[in-house]
């Protein structure tokens, strides 16, 4: 009869997240930018990947960028395409983006309404259409606009703190 072996388990080990991913509050929204928001799912302070849920309720161009590790992504509802592929991300389909390609994420003038979620592991940098770099997000950023966001609409600040790894 086979046996199961103890595995200690470190009191340091950070507990599960379990919550609901699509929120009843629109306050757990963070802007991110005019009509672009974030909902995070999980910040690691440790290992720099961050999970959250992008939402778009406009049309255009959300952002020039690249990443240095890889990223995916499922979309929940909505599409977005890439300007650099002939590509689109619909509804219900899975996207993987290898490191170090820049990408411009557009949601096509005929979506109201995009909702993504991406894991995305290390940082997302911002370029110019030049390629240079302009601006980044990294999980510590995350963390930075949702305790201000969380702090100035009533949730509190440490509000963000039970996505934090």
């Amino acid at each position: 009869m086979p046996t199961t072996a103890n595995i200690a388990i470190s009191a340091e080990v950070p507990p599960e997240i379990a919550v609901a991913a699509m929120p009843d509050d629109d306050r757990v929204w963070v802007p991110q930018a005019d009509g672009v928001f974030f909902r995070p799912l999980l910040l690691n302070r440790i290992t720099g990947q961050w999970c959250n849920l992008l939402k778009v309720t406009r049309a255009g161009i959300v952002s020039r960028h690249r990443h240095p590790s890889l990223v995916v992504g499922y979309v929940i509802k909505g599409k977005w395409q890439y300007d650099e592929h002939d590509w689109v991300a619909e509804e219900g389909g899975f996207v993987y983006e290898p490191p170090g390609e820049i990408h411009t994420l557009r949601v096509p003038d005929d979506c109201a309404e995009m909702i993504t979620f991406f894991n995305i592991s290390g940082a997302m940098i911002y370029v110019d259409d030049d390629g240079n770099q302009i601006g980044y997000e990294d999980t510590f950023t995350k963390i930075d606009l949702c305790r201000e966001h969380y702090a100035a609409n009533g949730l509190g600040a440490d509000y963000v703190d039970q996505f934090c790894r």
